[in-house]
C-alpha cells in the first residue's frame, strides 16, 4: 500500500502568479520544504518510501473532491478533531466533502486513536434504500475478524420485526452472512427523540472501533449535502467513521479478483 499525504495551501495572488512569478516560486518550495520536516518530525526518522508527499494550491475542498476522482486511491483520510488548529477543515467543509467525494472518506479523531477493529457498527437511514453492496463492511469485518452490528432506530409504534427498519437491517445482514461475515441487528425505540440521537448513545455505550455508514448516492450529481443523520454520526462519534457514497472503485482492490 502507498500512502499520499496532503497539503493545500491558500491559492495565490493574482498579482504573485504574473506579476513576481519568482516569488511565488520561492514561497511554494519553503511551504514544500516545510511540510516534509513536519512529516519527518512526525515520524521521528525518515520518510518512508511508500509514503509519497503532495502538495497543493486552492480551495481545500474543491481541490480534495478533485483529487478524490483523479487520484485513484481506495478512500481519504481526514481529520474531525474539534481543535480548530490551522488548516483544519471544518464542520461544513467535511460534510461538503463527504458528500462529493468519488471515494470513501475516514474520518478520524486523533485524540481517540484506534489500535484494531474488533466491533463495527453500521448505522441504517430507513430513508435510503438498500442498493449499496457495503464491500467495505466486508473488507473490513473479514480482515480483522470484526463482528458487525447493524443498527436501526425505530419511531412507529409497532412490532420490531415488522418494521421498515428491521426489514431494510435483514436484508444487509442476509448480504453481509452470505459472504462471511458474523453480524447482527439492533433495533433501538426512538421515543420522542431524533433517531441520531439514540444511535450515538448506543455508540458511546457499545464502544466499537469503526462506525461504517452509506451517504446517499445522488449527492454527488445534485451537490446536495450529505443530511442530517449523516452529518450528526460523523462528527457525533469520537471513534473513526467510514463514509461511503458514491464511489469510482465501489470496492477494494482485495476484493475485486
Amino acid at each position: 500500500m502507498r500512502v499520499f499525504l496532503f497539503t493545500i495551501l491558500n491559492p495565490i495572488s493574482f498579482f504573485s502568479r504574473f506579476f513576481n512569478t519568482r516569488k511565488a516560486i520561492e514561497h511554494k518550495a519553503e511551504a514544500r520544504n516545510h511540510f516534509k520536516h513536519f512529516v519527518e518530525k512526525a515520524f521521528r526518522r525518515e520518510i518512508p518510501d511508500d509514503y509519497i508527499l503532495r502538495l497543493h494550491t486552492g480551495n481545500k475542498v474543491s481541490t480534495l473532491v478533485d483529487e478524490s476522482k483523479k487520484g485513484g486511491y481506495e478512500f481519504i483520510v481526514i481529520d474531525k478533531s474539534k481543535d480548530n488548529y490551522p488548516g483544519a477543515l471544518h464542520k461544513n467543509e467535511i460534510d461538503k466533502f463527504i458528500s462529493r467525494s468519488f471515494c470513501p472518506v475516514l474520518t478520524i479523531n486523533r485524540n481517540y486513536p484506534v489500535t484494531g477493529i474488533q466491533k463495527i457498527v453500521i448505522p441504517i437511514d430507513i430513508s435510503q434504500a438498500t442498493k449499496k453492496r457495503l464491500y467495505w463492511a466486508t473488507h473490513f469485518a473479514k480482515k480483522y475478524n470484526a463482528e458487525v452490528q447493524i443498527v436501526s432506530a425505530l419511531n412507529a409504534d409497532i412490532v420490531e420485526t415488522k418494521s421498515l427498519a428491521f426489514s431494510n437491517a435483514e436484508k444487509i445482514k442476509n448480504m453481509l452472512t452470505g459472504r462471511g461475515v458474523n453480524c447482527e441487528i439492533v433495533i433501538l425505540k426512538v421515543n420522542q427523540q431524533e433517531s441520531y440521537k439514540v444511535i450515538l448513545n448506543y455508540i458511546e455505550e457499545q464502544k466499537p472501533d469503526l462506525v461504517i455508514i452509506r451517504t446517499h448516492q445522488e449527492s454527488i450529481f445534485t451537490e446536495a449535502r450529505i443530511g442530517k443523520f449523516v452529518s450528526e454520526i460523523v462528527h457525533g462519534c469520537k471513534m473513526p467513521v467510514f463514509a461511503v457514497g458514491y464511489s469510482l472503485h465501489p470496492q477494494p482492490v482485495e476484493l475485486e479478483s
